[in-house]
Parts: C-alpha cells; structure tokens; sequence
C-alpha cells in the first residue's frame, strides 16, 4: 500500500484527541468492565463504609470521655471504646483497599485480555490507518487508569456521600449554627472545584494523547533502527522523540496543576471552615451556650469532614482521568475486526476439500479506501488447481493485492474472488486461512526460537516434519552448525539471522502448513542463484500435491510456470507461457530484456 493509503483516520497518533466521552456514555463503558466483579466490589463498599462508620462515633466517645473527665467520674470504659473504635476503623478500611486494590487489578487484566485479543484480529486495514506504539499505549498506560475509575473513584464518591451525610447529621445535632457555618465556608470553596472539573478533563485527555503519541514515534525509530543508524540519523531521532517527551509533559503539567488545585481547595475548605468554627464556637462557650466538649467533638467532626471531601475530589479528578482512558479505548471497540468466527456468514458455510485448489478472479475492483483510485480495474484470471501460476507485471501493477485479496486482509469493491467456484466470502476466515500457506515480501520473524517460528503455522508438526522442510529449504546444515540447533534465539525480528536465511525459513515455515494453496511474493527476493534454484526445484515438487501462485520481479524465478498473467496498471494484460508471452507482449518482452531473458538473437520465437 501507498503511503497515501495510510493517512490516519482512527485512533492513531497524527489525529487530535477526540473528545472524551459523555458521563453516561463513560458510566455504561465502566459497567461493562466491572460487571464480572460487583460482588468482590460491593464488598470492599460495605468494609470501607463500616470503617468510616466506626469513625464517625469516635468524635462522640471523645465528648463522653471530656464529660466523664469534667465530672471527675472513671472513663477507663469510655477510652477503651474509643482506642477499640480506632483499631477497627483502621482494619476495616485497610481490608476495604485491599479488596478493591485487588479488584482493580483484575479488571485491568480482564481489560488487557480483551483488548489484545481484539488488536490481533483487527482487520488489516484497520492496523495500517493506526500507530503501533499508540495502540501499545492504550494496552498499557491506558488500561491502567481503570485501577482508579472503576474501583477507587466508585466507592470513593459513595463512601464520600455517605460519610459526608453522616457527618453533617453529627454536626448538626451538636450545634446547627455551626454546622451552618461549616457549610457556608465549604460552598464558597466549592466553587473553585466547580470551575477546575472540566479543566483537568481536557488536560488528562490531551496527556493521555500525548503519551500514546510519545510511543508512536519511539515505535518509529526503533523499528527503522538499522537504517536510522546508516543514515546517520540519531540525533535528528532523537530530537523528534525528544519534541513528543516535551509535549507529553507540558500536557501533564498542565493537568497537574488543575489536580494539585482540586486537592488544595479540599484542605483549604475545611481549615477555613477550623478558623471560623472556632472562633464562632468560642464565643458561644464563653457565653454558655455550648460546653467545650461539644466544641471539642464538633472540631473533631470537622476534621473527619476533610477525608469525604478529599475523596469526593479524588473520585471526580480519578473520573475525568479516567474518562479520558475510557475514551481512548472506547475507539478500540470500534474499529472493524475479521469476522473470525463467521457470525454475519451464511449457515451453511462452504467446506474446502484437501485438495489442491482453483482460484478465479471474476471482474475484481478494488480501492484501499473511497477517496482512493482504483487499484484493481477489472481483475480477471484463473490459476488452476494443481498448477503453478506466476503473476508479474511492473511495480504498483497490483500483485501483491491479488494475494491479499485472497488472503481476506481486504474484501473487493467490486467482482468475486473465488476458491474452487466458491465466493471466498462465504469461507470461514479460519478455514480459509488453514488452507493457504503465506510468504510474504519481507518474510518476517518473530522474536524467539528457529523451532517457535517454523511451527507457528503449524503448531503440531513433529520433528520428523520439521527436519522434512528443513532439509527441502536446505537450512538443515544451517541449524546443525547452530550451538543450540532449532532451540537458538533468532533476536528481535530475525535480527541474527541473513536476509537469506529468512527468506528460506519463511518457506519452510509454509511448507509445514501442507496448504492446498501456496501464495510466493517475492520469494527469492534475497536468494542467492544456488538458493534460488534450490527453492525452484522444491516449487516444483510441491505443484504435484498444491496449487501455487507466484509474484515476482526476476522472471528467472516464474519462467517454469505453467500460465503467466501479466498486469499493469490494475489489469490483467496478457496470459500465456513464458515463450507465448515474449512473442505476443510488449511489456512482458521488456521486463524479459531488461532481465537478459530474451533468446539470443537468430533463434525463432514460437507463435500461437
């Protein structure tokens, strides 16, 4: 695909962060993930409402324990109720954290599960419109941020409530003139928060961004390390992730500094309200009305009042924190994913047989996207079952869509793509792709083991099937002169290994899958002439048990073939052999020319 074909239209990290989503909309995402949990989280509720209700009556047992001084009567009942009502306020909320602590951590695993499992079966073009490194940080940064939101922000704005009711009904009962003052003080503070909420809204989404844009960039020099390095590229590297580390920061800060706001006019609240409790409270227990016992419990009261405010700000800063993650994921679920299971097919799905296959392309258009040209204009060419069938043609001729076409990465705009006389739509993705060995281009490796990468296709293939394919891609002697054999590293992306070597190993990696349809895109690419006809005779040996298709540029490779189509320009040209073609094309005698293919001169081509 065209660099064109990539512009971001997704979640992916040149587009701006999307606006995070509206509270109901957040509140159903967040029953969703904590729906598997309500019990362990309900739990955790009820131990950290009981541990704020075993708090509310110390003030109480304090004013009986000043009383019982003040009358000079024995309080040693009274202060062991009040030692006994801190143990247990304190157990019971440390049992509260830890069940919810521990819920959290669940929910963020059960998040990850499913949003891994999602990624890996988003549909190609999906991925291609998307940022690896962003997507990677929605798996990681992201899902952490629901450990805050549906656990601790939760119960925190409940138990907030709560307590925040229960005390102010204490308070209200000892003095309801100070309590009046307490409120009075605590509404012109809350208008500061008020006025900060949507701020730290915009600010966390903007990090969020900023962090997945920060790993998008790394992603990108790390990906190209070889090449960065070659081009001598560092420190311009450098700058640019440098640039996204900055940004990421300056939107950090910024949300930092609405946060550090919101926790400030939590405690700047309530010691306003000390100093106007005190000195309004002084007065009246000077002029009697009150007793300083009560002056006493309505400060302790008062001091209890800092934590449900505390957390009721904490669970309105974790929200929009949390919101701005939930957002972010949210465009996960979104994006379109391979129908793997083959819900929206019809019933009676087509079987393929274990033999070797036909393909047909039946008047095949195709378009990346709307807004793009065309890429196929009318595809039509059979490679029939049993046979080996070469496709070549120029670059950007549309090759490589043929096979991923056949492959279900995309599905055509227009005309049928067909497997033995059956439309590949109507063929189970997994049984469509269980029957098709795949080389690709650049033959990629996974980090691992030589063993891990031959049998990934092909999980249960035995030794005696390895050694088979190894010997046929003559990597045998390779693996042997290897210190751990099949069990040696290969490094990140096959980095230990020549581009030789994972080419041959990609092959033999296909070879394990026994497929009914074989599909080569430039396999001999990075092959040596020795390798390379190696590799012809191996093609050769498995046409008599499957159908093959090959593209390639150096028609040494596809001479042998038993049709050749020739494309261009999103056609299809000419088909015929190798010798029908250098008679009858223009273009195919060029590509064969520049190739040094041609006969010499004086010999008669044939004419049909």
């Amino acid at each position: 695909m065209r660099d064109t074909d990539r512009l971001d239209t997704g979640p992916g990290t040149g587009s701006r962060p999307r606006p995070p989503l509206s509270p109901r909309a957040t509140f159903g995402v967040l029953l969703v993930h904590v729906r598997r949990h309500r019990g362990r989280i309900a739990a955790g509720w009820l131990l950290g409402l009981a541990g704020a209700a075993a708090v509310l009556v110390q003030p109480l047992a304090a004013k009986e324990l000043i009383d019982d001084l003040g009358q000079g009567e024995l309080f040693t009942g009274t202060l062991i109720m009040l030692s006994g009502l801190v143990l247990l306020g304190a157990v019971l909320k440390a049992l509260s954290q830890y069940v919810l602590a521990h819920t959290a951590e669940s929910i963020v695993r059960n998040s990850r599960h499913q949003l891994v499992a999602r990624l890996l079966r988003l549909k190609v073009g999906e991925l291609e419109r998307t940022e690896p490194g962003d997507l990677l940080a929605r798996v990681t940064s992201d899902t952490t941020l629901l450990r805050q939101v549906t656990t601790q922000s939760t119960v925190s704005a409940v138990n907030g409530v709560l307590t925040l009711a229960g005390v102010m009904v204490m308070m209200g009962r000892l003095d309801p003139l100070l309590l009046g003052v307490t409120v009075g003080v605590i509404t012109l503070v809350g208008g500061v928060i008020t006025t900060t909420m949507p701020r730290i809204s915009r600010a966390t989404l903007r990090a969020q961004a900023s962090v997945g844009a920060m790993g998008a960039v790394l992603e990108r020099a790390l990906g190209a390390f070889r090449t960065v390095k070659a081009s001598g590229a560092e420190d311009r590297e450098t700058a640019v992730v440098r640039e996204s580390v900055d940004e990421a920061w300056r939107n950090g800060v910024q949300a930092a500094k609405w946060q550090s706001v919101m926790g400030t006019s939590a405690g700047l609240s309530v010691q306003m309200s000390f100093l106007a409790v005190l000195g309004v409270g002084g007065a009246r227990v000077a002029s009697g009305t009150i007793g300083v016992s009560t002056l006493v419990a309505f400060l302790l009261f008062l001091f209890y009042l800092m934590e449900p405010i505390s957390q009721l700000i904490q669970a309105t800063t974790q929200f929009h924190v949390g919101a701005a993650a939930v957002a972010r994921l949210r465009e996960i679920d979104l994006l379109e994913t391979d129908d793997v299971g083959g819900a929206d097919r019809p019933a009676r799905a087509t079987a393929l047989p274990d033999a070797p296959v036909t393909i047909t392309f039946e008047n095949v258009v195709f378009r990346y996207r709307p807004e793009l040209p065309d890429v196929h204009r009318g595809v039509d060419f059979t490679a029939p079952s049993g046979h080996m069938t070469a496709v070549v043609g120029p670059s950007g001729a549309g090759k490589s869509t043929v096979f991923a076409l056949i492959e279900r990465f995309y599905e055509p705009t227009g005309g049928r793509v067909l497997v033995d006389g059956h439309d590949v739509l109507g063929i189970p993705l997994p049984r469509l792709r269980a029957a098709i060995g795949y080389i690709e281009q650049d033959a990629p490796v996974l980090s691992g083991t030589l063993r891990e990468n031959l049998v990934f296709a092909a999980p249960d293939a035995g030794d005696d099937r390895i050694h088979e394919a190894l010997a046929r891609t003559r990597l045998d002697e390779f693996v042997r002169s290897l210190p751990q054999g099949l069990d040696t590293h290969v490094g990140h992306r096959g980095t230990k290994l020549s581009g030789g070597e994972r080419q041959r190993l990609a092959v033999a990696r296909a070879l394990l899958r026994r497929p009914r349809l074989l599909l080569l895109d430039e396999a001999t690419s990075q092959l040596d002439a020795t390798n390379e006809q190696a590799l012809r005779d191996v093609v050769a040996d498995l046409v008599r048990e499957t159908t093959v298709i090959v593209i390639a540029h150096r028609l040494s490779t596809v001479t042998m073939a038993d049709r050749i189509v020739v494309m261009d320009r999103g056609r299809v040209r000419a088909v015929g052999r190798h010798e029908e073609l250098i008679a009858q094309d223009v273009l195919y005698r060029q590509l064969a020319a520049t190739q040094l293919l041609l006969p010499p001169p004086g010999e008669h081509l044939p004419v049909t």
